[in-house]
C-alpha cells in the first residue's frame, strides 16, 4: 500500500477517485437498463429536468403525466428502506418474513418526513451513503400506500439530482383520485 503525502498525490487520489465513481454511475445507469421495471424511467428523469431548467405549470403537469404513464405501464421505483439496527427486531424480521420493512425517510428544513425513492441506480448512487438498503417497489402501489401514511407528507423522487418532491396532492392527481 503507497501512502500519499504530496499535494501532487493528493489530486491523482482524487483523479481516481472520481473515475471510479463515474465508473461506478455508469455501471449503475447500464444495469439500470436491463432492469424491466425501471426501463422508461429515463423519461421521468428528463421531465424533472425539463422541469428544474424552466419551473412552470405546464412542465410540472408534464412531468406528473409522464409519471402516470410509467405508472400505467406497472413501471417501478427503487425505494430506500431502513433495517432494524435493533438485534431482537432483526431476529423478528427473519422469523416471520411478513414483518414491515420502515421505509426510509427524509426529513425537509421545515421538519416534514418524506419517503424516498429513485427512478433508477445511478441516482440512487448518487446518495450512496445515505441508503444502505433498497427494494424495488410497483409506482402505483407506493403512491397508494403513502396516501395511508400520516406521518409523512409524500414522496421525494431522486433527493440528490433529478429531484422532484410529490405531495399527497400531487399523488393523488396521478392517481386520478382527486
Amino acid at each position: 500500500m503507497q501512502v500519499s503525502m504530496g499535494k501532487e498525490s493528493r489530486t491523482t487520489d482524487m483523479e481516481r477517485i472520481e473515475k471510479m465513481t463515474e465508473h461506478t454511475i455508469e455501471h449503475a445507469i447500464e444495469y439500470t437498463s436491463k432492469d424491466e421495471g425501471l426501463i422508461g424511467n429515463e423519461k421521468i428523469e428528463e421531465a424533472i429536468a425539463a422541469l428544474q431548467q424552466e419551473p412552470n405549470e405546464a412542465l410540472l403537469a408534464h412531468a406528473l403525466t409522464v409519471i402516470r404513464r410509467r405508472m400505467r405501464e406497472h413501471g417501478q421505483v427503487i425505494l430506500a428502506v431502513d433495517m432494524p439496527q435493533d438485534q431482537n427486531r432483526m431476529r423478528q424480521m427473519m422469523a416471520d418474513p411478513a414483518t414491515p420493512m420502515q421505509i426510509q425517510a427524509m426529513q425537509t428544513a421545515d421538519g416534514k418526513a418524506w419517503w424516498v425513492a429513485f427512478t433508477g441506480f445511478g441516482e440512487e448512487l448518487r446518495g450512496a451513503d445515505q441508503v444502505k438498503s433498497t427494494f424495488l417497489a410497483d409506482l402505483e402501489q407506493i403512491f397508494r400506500t403513502a396516501l395511508t401514511v400520516n406521518e409523512i407528507e409524500g414522496i421525494i423522487l431522486n433527493p440528490w439530482n433529478r429531484t422532484l418532491m410529490l405531495n399527497k396532492n400531487l399523488i393523488r392527481i396521478m392517481l386520478g383520485d382527486s
